[in-house]
């Protein structure tokens, strides 16, 4: 069985399959969406939505995209480098410098190759990881006008998330270095994916985990938002290139640009967008969603607010 997108696309959107390239010369496998009806011979505004962190772009940003396209935006998706249809060797391995630089270089892309965008009206989402890396990206490149993120993760927290204690932070290093010299010996870097190569055919059917990987499990690796190219995990020294990184050290230079905040009232993630609302300076917006956990803002259309997100842009770009 293929697994491909995991939202019906609309009768009023078009979508182009598109290749762009980062400043590495890496090439980024994407998508362009649009409504089918728009005059090309004028310059809309564009959305750039990014994947969750080990996501791609057939799960949560298809889902945005066409929902946003028929509210007359121009939005691109895109697969991280290393991973999808993207290029990038080896495979599955994470940079927070790298993923940010995704941002910009779509930001690249539809300044210069897509004739009806005004580039000076390009925003971006970013979804769970992407959250951060879309506030990394904005913190340096002033082409990205207006930010929202959802259910933001801050994957460069690894101290924070885990909750180390400096004896635990002295052994996690010990374990990567040494990781480092095995997949040096071996040739290539160490990759344990969390999802399954098939899905389960419904949540019933689960391991009994702990409560968050549970919750990850009921979008991955079930119908509702398996893909093949999603298999969870990144290569395990990648936790170094985390450590050596916080995505929130410049977000209060993205000022004078908005920057919306959405979570759910039930999302174990709220906090990482709490501390980056804290953090960051005016304009900014937090805007929270009742009944709603985390992968909810991945998927469910009648959780993502749609309506907060299109009055945000149009405002702001």
């Amino acid at each position: 069985m293929a697994y491909g997108y995991i939202t019906e696309l609309s009768k009023q959107v078009h979508r182009d399959h598109i290749k762009f390239h980062n400043r590495y010369n890496t090439t980024l496998a994407g998508d362009l969406y649009y409504a089918k009806d728009i005059d090309k011979h004028q310059q809309l505004p564009a959305l750039i939505v990014g994947a969750p962190y080990g996501g791609v772009k057939e799960q949560g940003p298809v889902v945005y995209a066409n929902e946003l396209a028929q509210r007359g935006f121009v939005v691109l998706t895109f697969d991280q480098a290393n991973m999808g249809e993207s290029a990038g060797e080896p495979r599955h391995v994470s940079s927070p410098g790298l993923f940010a630089e995704s941002f910009s270089a779509a930001v690249d892309y539809l300044g210069i190759q897509v004739p009806f965008v005004d580039r000076e009206k390009i925003g971006d989402i970013g979804i769970c990881g992407s959250g951060g890396f879309s506030l990394i990206a904005a913190a340096v490149d002033p082409r990205i006008k207006a930010i929202a993120t959802a259910s933001m993760y801050d994957i460069t927290d690894v101290r924070g998330m885990m909750n180390l204690s400096k004896e635990q932070i002295d052994k996690m290093k010990k374990q990567l270095a040494e990781q480092r010299w095995d997949d040096y010996a071996n040739g290539q870097p160490e990759y344990k994916p969390s999802f399954p190569t098939k899905p389960y055919p419904d949540v019933d059917a689960l391991p009994d985990v702990d409560p968050i990987s549970k919750e990850w499990l009921r979008f991955y690796a079930v119908p509702r938002g398996f893909h093949p190219n999603a298999r969870g995990n990144f290569t395990t020294t990648s936790n170094m290139a985390m450590m050596q990184f916080s995505a929130l050290d410049y977000i209060d230079e993205i000022t004078p640009r908005p920057i919306l905040f959405i979570y759910g009232d039930r999302a174990h993630s709220r906090a990482f967008s709490e501390r980056a609302y804290d953090l960051a300076k005016e304009p900014k917006e937090m805007f929270i969603v009742k009944d709603c956990e985390h992968i909810d803002l991945y998927d469910r259309v009648d959780k993502i607010p749609f309506d907060k997100l299109e009055s945000f842009f149009k405002q702001n770009l």
